[in-house]
């Protein structure tokens, strides 16, 4: 084979393996969920996310105070030791007022477990 010719089949291929990532996202990048209002999944995750930010909460001195859950209103999933959910979540404080909050949830369905690892308030409340 001439040198040609091996430049030309490694740039095809090169080529093929970067749209390969551009079409099916970049591995362990983060990839939005569809039709977050109906997937019950995410719900149900975004409903776990304030019940255990209220039991943190409730655990600590001087705790804020319960959250009620509305819904959430965006996802985004990312493959990780199990499925990581970045949730924004729209709930109630106390004061009535709906606000919106950032979650990070990990499942892993073989171990039939979930974990909150973050929740705080949005930067979309500013």
């Amino acid at each position: 084979m001439s040198r040609s010719t091996i430049l030309t089949l490694s740039v095809i291929f090169f080529v093929f393996f970067i749209s390969t990532f551009v079409a099916n996202g970049i591995p362990g990048g983060r990839t939005k969920v569809a039709d977050v209002k109906t997937n019950k999944e995410v719900q149900e995750l975004g409903r776990y996310s304030v019940e255990e930010y209220n039991r943190s909460q409730g655990s600590q001195k001087g705790g804020v105070g319960s959250l009620k859950f509305a819904k959430v209103v965006e996802a985004e999933t990312q493959v990780v030791s199990g499925i990581k959910y970045y949730l924004k979540i729209v709930a109630f404080p106390k004061s009535g007022i709906s606000k919106v909050f950032d979650a990070e949830v990990v499942v892993k369905s073989w171990m039939h477990s979930k974990q909150l690892l973050n929740f705080k308030p949005s930067p979309a409340n500013k």
